[in-house]
């Protein structure tokens, strides 16, 4: 499929059709490129390594402006054939998580007068997002561009089955390091094993649950769970070293101080901590007069960020942001990854009416 698509789950499906596992976006990163170039001029569109920056249409300085983000990495593909449409869903690497989103930018810088909007816009497509919070294709070009400056909305179009989700968790993973005494585990008196060490701390994670708190109407739950263990040793040693990762989700309005803080007290030296990655919450912004269209939808669900997303990379640099895409959430990461095709199209216009409406 090339030039003329006729529809945003046909552009869907063409994103779909080009792998981009992280790490590896240069080839839909050109092709977005080369298509909006058939629309737009050179100089409407900013390129930096694999990711773009497009300002469409006259950008006033009297007028507010909204701004689009989408990544144009999945995580590694795990599908049992091509990417197709079967019945009302379509199905491909990514198509939730977030190509759907991806489509519905492009599909709006394709179609609309942006003239005639009352807002300027900017659409964003970057790089590796699924990885590291350090190898975010977002901080380059922050560091690079001064086209991101002065927006004053932004929507992250990750998965959230069209419904405004607000604010983002932020997050944490440290290893524990558990040390012990190498021992014939026939004689374990005679040394000190280390996995037992972390029992204690194991049945504190196991009675943790998640813990309720209500910004703005909306409650958040913050989680503390053991995801990775790593054991040394072998089937008849009592082991002198043990390892856990840890993964702490915080509320939005705490800071990664706070949160770093209180995950070093609950360990109380009982192992070395050794944070790891480290993600800052996102706040919640439901007073951004430029929502407030969005709020007015009858039907249009509010609901919060069970999750991290870049909401909270983009608050670090002074942009209030939201999360609203078609994905559905349930599909990200899946195994044979699919999405309603008509979640795409209500995407699409519900964007559209959206920016007519400013």
């Amino acid at each position: 499929m090339g030039e003329g698509h006729e529809s945003v789950v046909d552009t869907t499906l063409w994103l779909v059709q080009i792998p981009s596992e992280i790490g590896d976006e240069a080839a839909i990163c050109d092709a977005v490129e080369n298509r909006l170039l058939k629309r737009w001029p050179r100089e409407a569109i900013q390129r930096y390594s694999h990711s773009l920056v497009v300002k469409p249409g006259p950008q006033r300085a009297d007028r507010p402006t909204v701004g689009l983000f989408g990544h144009l990495d999945t995580v590694v593909c795990r599908q049992d054939g091509p990417a197709r449409i079967e019945g009302d869903r379509l199905i491909g690497c990514g198509v939730s998580d977030m190509k759907s989103g991806l489509a519905i930018m492009i599909q709006l810088l394709e179609r609309l007068d942006f003239d005639a909007l009352g807002v300027n816009v900017a659409v964003v497509f970057y790089e590796r997002e699924e990885g590291p919070y350090v190898d975010n294709g977002l901080g380059p070009l922050f560091a690079e561009t001064d086209w991101l400056e002065g927006i004053d909305l932004a929507f992250c179009l990750e998965p959230s089955n069209n419904r405004l989700q607000m604010g983002s968790l932020g997050g944490l993973h440290a290893t524990l390091r558990f040390a012990g005494q190498r021992a014939h585990s026939a004689r374990p008196w005679q040394g000190e094993n280390a996995i037992h060490k972390a029992g204690p701390l194991l049945s504190e994670l196991l009675a943790y649950g998640r813990r309720p708190v209500e910004i703005d109407g909306l409650t958040f739950y913050e989680v503390m769970n053991a995801t990775i263990v790593t054991g040394y040793g072998t089937r008849n040693v009592i082991p002198d070293r043990f390892e856990l990762n840890v993964n702490y989700r915080f509320r939005p309005g705490k800071s990664l101080e706070t949160a770093k803080a209180e995950l070093l007290a609950w360990v109380d030296g009982r192992c070395e901590v050794v944070i790891t990655d480290e993600s800052p919450s996102g706040p919640v912004c439901l007073s951004n007069p430029l929502l407030a269209p969005m709020l007015r939808r009858e039907g249009l669900e509010v609901q919060p960020k069970q999750a991290w997303t870049d909401v909270a990379r983009l608050a670090l640099h002074g942009i209030d942001a939201v999360n609203l895409g078609p994905g559905e959430s349930a599909q990200a990461h899946q195994v044979n990854e699919s999405c309603a095709t008509q979640l795409i199209e209500e995407g699409y216009l519900l964007f559209e009416s959206y920016l007519k409406s400013l």
